[in-house]
Order: C-alpha cells, then sequence, then structure tokens
C-alpha cells in the first residue's frame, strides 16, 4: 500500500514549512511562481487530496454528528437513520453511529469518546438501561463540554436540551378508540420494551380511550415481555387465560410474534382477533394479512432532528430556549382490523 501524501510529507520534500505548502497550493501570491509549480506538479504527480477533517479542525468545527440508537433491529430506527443521513449528507456532515443494544455502559462509553474526540454534536435516543437508571451524567458532561445533544424518539425530561418525539399518548388513545369502534372489548397491550417513558404514556392513551368509553381497565391485558422472559409463553397465557380479541403491538416484534402464536393457536385474523402494529415499515405491509399500524414517521423524525442539531452546531448563541417538537402519528388501516361499525 503506498504511503499517504500531506502536507507535511510534501513540506519535508521541500525543505519548507507547511504553510507555504498550503499556499503554494492554493496559487497564493505570496509563494514564488517557480515554487508553486513544483509544489503543485509534485502533489498532482503523488495523488495529493486535501484532509477535509484537518481543515474543518482549524475552523473550529468537524463536520462530524455522532449518532447513538438502541437497536437497528427496529425499523422505526432505520426510518430514522434514513433521515438522519440524508440532512447530514445534504449539509455537508459526516455520521458516526453507534448501536447500544439497549445497554448504558457501552452509551456511557461511546457519549465518552465522542467527547474526547472530534464531534460537533449528538443525536440519541437513549437506551431502556439508561431510562430504567435515570443515569445521564455521560450527557450532561458532553452538553456542557462538548456540543450540542437532540434527543430522538426515548427521551428524557431530566437532560435540557432539544427533544423530536412521537404523540405517543395520543396515538395509543386513537388505535384504542378505533378498535372499540370495529366491536372490539378485551384489547391488550403487548411489548418488549418496558422502563420507557413513550411505553407509559402509550399506556396512559390506552386506559384513557377505555374510559372514555366506560370500560374498566384489565391490567391482566397489558403484557410487558421482559428480556429474561420467553415471549412465546407469555402470549400463549395471555391469550389461553384471559378473553382478548384485539391486541396492540407497541413495536414491530411484538405485533407480529402475536399474529403468528394467535394464528396457531386457531384465532382468525380479524374475525376473531384484530392487531393493531407500532411502525409503517414494510414487514406489515406484505404479511397476511396485512398489518394495521400507526405511522410515526420516522424518516420525518430524523430529518427533524439532524435540521435542529445542525442548527445549535452551527448558530453562533448557545443559550437559545431548548424546543420539544411533537411529530404527529396516523393510522394506516389495513387488513388486520374489522371496518368500524357504524
Amino acid at each position: 500500500m503506498s504511503k499517504k501524501i500531506t502536507l507535511k510529507y510534501i513540506a519535508e520534500h521541500f525543505n519548507v514549512s507547511t504553510s507555504t505548502v498550503s499556499m503554494a497550493l492554493k496559487d497564493s501570491y505570496e509563494i514564488s511562481e517557480a515554487m508553486r509549480t513544483k509544489i503543485q506538479n509534485f502533489a498532482k504527480a503523488h495523488n495529493y487530496r486535501p484532509n477535509p477533517f484537518a481543515l474543518n479542525l482549524k475552523q473550529k468545527t468537524t463536520k462530524t454528528i455522532g449518532v447513538i440508537i438502541p437497536t437497528i433491529l427496529n425499523h422505526f430506527f432505520v426510518q430514522i437513520f434514513s433521515g438522519i443521513e440524508r440532512v447530514a449528507h445534504e449539509s455537508g456532515y459526516n455520521l458516526i453511529t453507534v448501536i447500544t443494544q439497549g445497554n448504558l455502559n457501552k452509551e456511557i462509553d461511546t457519549v465518552n469518546m465522542f467527547k474526547d474526540g472530534f464531534i460537533d454534536g449528538i443525536l440519541i435516543s437513549i437506551s431502556e438501561e439508561t431510562q430504567s437508571k435515570q443515569y445521564f451524567k455521560h450527557l450532561h458532561d458532553f452538553s456542557n463540554e462538548a456540543g450540542p445533544i437532540v434527543m430522538f424518539d426515548r427521551v428524557s425530561d431530566l437532560l435540557q436540551c432539544d427533544k423530536i418525539i412521537v404523540d405517543d399518548y395520543n396515538c395509543a388513545y386513537n388505535a384504542t378508540n378505533y378498535l372499540l369502534k370495529t366491536g372490539c372489548k378485551n384489547i391488550a397491550i403487548v411489548s418488549v420494551l418496558d422502563h420507557l417513558g413513550i411505553v407509559e404514556l402509550r399506556i396512559n392513551g390506552y386506559k384513557k380511550a377505555l374510559h372514555d368509553n366506560n370500560i374498566e381497565v384489565n391490567e391482566k391485558l397489558i403484557t410487558l415481555v421482559k428480556k429474561e422472559y420467553d415471549f412465546e409463553t407469555e402470549i400463549k397465557t395471555l391469550l389461553d387465560y384471559q378473553d382478548v380479541d384485539a391486541i396492540i403491538g407497541l413495536e414491530e416484534f411484538s405485533t407480529i410474534e402475536s399474529m403468528i402464536i394467535a394464528e396457531s393457536r386457531g384465532y382468525k385474523i380479524p374475525d376473531d382477533i384484530s392487531f393493531i402494529g407500532y411502525t409503517n415499515g414494510n414487514l406489515f405491509k406484505y404479511v397476511k394479512p396485512s398489518v394495521t399500524c400507526i405511522n410515526q414517521h420516522g424518516e420525518y423524525m430524523g430529518r427533524v432532528a439532524t435540521e435542529k442539531l445542525i442548527t445549535r452546531i452551527e448558530q453562533e448563541e448557545s443559550n437559545l430556549h431548548y424546543e420539544t417538537k411533537i411529530i404527529k402519528t396516523s393510522l394506516v388501516l389495513r387488513n388486520s382490523t374489522k371496518a368500524v361499525i357504524i
């Protein structure tokens, strides 16, 4: 492999300073024409390319954003990242992305690495463990010492920064209300998520819809499956011991797996049991029956979060009022739910 040609290498070759080389490559009149020609020809012959990272450092910016997400298996985060990447590319920013797998220690190590390295700002959706332990020192330290943070989807009120969130309460309320209008009475909530503010908001929206329709909340219909438990066993127990005519899955996995388990136990969808899932991914379109879902507009969320962070990075004032932007959701009707009873 050939050696990468740098300004320092060229400067040593001609026994001049790196600033002389830099000015010569910029065709500065301050450098003699003969020296300019020699340096430019040498650089061209050796395929010299300027290091944009080093150039940005001189301007006290690296044009690099750190992105921290808890998982890439959830299609919602794939959609978000697509929006992040598009805006970053259009704005001339590079991305360094880390997946924490929901682990607090990995999140801490990543933020500290970003703080000690060359990152202008962070986009982060915090891990489940971070929220359950309510530990945010690493994020406070980065915000105070290194640059701005924008949180998206999974956020915390304990950190002062801009936040981009989904309207979790009302989307769960609307989904539950829709199922009730189709004649469902015993609606279950199923999720592999826990200790997250978004889960609490969705459950509260679900309960409010039941209350507004004079239906008593049955806590046994709310099934949050912990990591150490077997998902299939939990759902089979739910279906065997409770009257269930609808399930709202709080993420793609819970929705699809619950449908498969229900069908294996003789349920017909949607005649016997209806399903609504979160995130409008391709999987929901192509399974049979196709799944009615809550579209959280992940790509739009990613774009909005990145635009906000770049604005924070590039603005001169740093003490402006922090904003929490709420992304509205929409219900995409497909074949896993019945029609509204008129």
